[in-house]
């Protein structure tokens, strides 16, 4: 959970600017993703996965990104609209946690959804470098469908989790 210590550093970094901020931001952007890798081999190797980490993780990482998402915006290097459908679709997704949790049922990330954090993490981190255009709007595209497919694929995956009778 070391990257939820990095996030008020990154944003600071983002909004304070100063020469080389930019390449700042983008280091501690990928030593929290880098991070979230060694965490969770290590909670997984050592049969150390939670409940709280299946939750808290996920977490983690939707912090994280809408952060850069919204500074990305903020810049005009993103699309208000791309960074809203990812945060509609983490919003919904917890919204079946929650449920699935209420029905005494937890929802672990699936492996469409570890993709679609990997390619999130990796466009934004190449965002932060001087892009072509056209390589920005690659970025965005890749984002938005690995993050429509992964939602889709959680509420497919998980349908019988919405028990509203309970």
């Amino acid at each position: 959970m070391f990257r939820i210590a990095l996030i008020p550093a990154f944003l600071a970094v983002l909004y304070i600017g100063f020469p080389g901020s930019r390449i700042t931001a983008m280091v501690l952007f990928i030593i929290a993703g880098v991070t979230d890798l060694i965490d969770g081999h290590i909670a997984r190797s050592r049969n150390q996965v939670t409940d709280f980490g299946k939750f808290m993780d996920p977490l983690a990482d939707k912090i994280l990104i809408v952060s850069a998402m919204l500074w990305f915006v903020g810049q005009g290097a993103m699309p208000a609209w791309a960074a809203l459908i990812v945060i509609i679709r983490e919003f919904m997704v917890t919204a079946l946690r929650l449920i699935a949790v209420n029905n005494g049922r937890v929802i672990a990330a699936g492996i469409s959804g570890k993709v679609k954090t990997a390619v999130t993490m990796v466009c934004l981190t190449a965002m932060f470098l001087p892009l072509l255009q056209w390589m920005i709007y690659l970025c965005v595209a890749l984002i938005t469908v690995t993050t429509v497919v992964s939602g889709l694929e959680y509420f497919v995956k998980n349908k019988d989790a919405m028990n509203w009778e309970k």
